[in-house]
């Protein structure tokens, strides 16, 4: 490395580029197991309203909005995790950036998550 525009030459940049890519990955990591909290939540409240003497049924309609919220909160997990394992990888072996499909992919299951979880409290109490 050499050193930055009026430094003599030989002498190394302060900067290590190499802690970028750790960062990115320490928060990956953060971020799944933030989502892995919640998702235990999710599944707790789910197995807790199944258990719980019903109230007039699941719903309405007769559809588990809980359930459907839980299956929705694994499968975002799941995606999520995909995606940051296959990021680690990347950043590890110096490749580009992640592609456009597992962009959208993290994507399509945040907002499936949010809206199952929207539909959950609001229709399914």
């Amino acid at each position: 490395m050499s050193g930055a525009s009026g430094d003599a030459p030989g002498v190394p940049d302060a900067r290590d580029p190499g802690l970028q890519r750790e960062r990115t990955t320490l928060a990956w990591r953060r971020t799944l197991i933030s989502l892995l909290v919640v998702d235990l939540f999710i599944w707790r409240a789910w197995l807790a309203s199944k258990s719980a003497p019903m109230q007039g049924g699941p719903s309405q309609l007769g559809i588990d909005y809980q359930g459907i919220c839980a299956l929705a909160a694994a499968a975002a997990t799941v995606v999520l995790a995909v995606a940051a394992w296959q990021r680690a990888h990347q950043l590890h072996y110096g490749t580009n950036a992640p592609s456009s499909a597992v962009v959208l992919s993290c994507t399509a299951a945040v907002v499936l998550l949010g809206a199952s979880a929207v539909a959950a409290i609001s229709l399914g109490g």
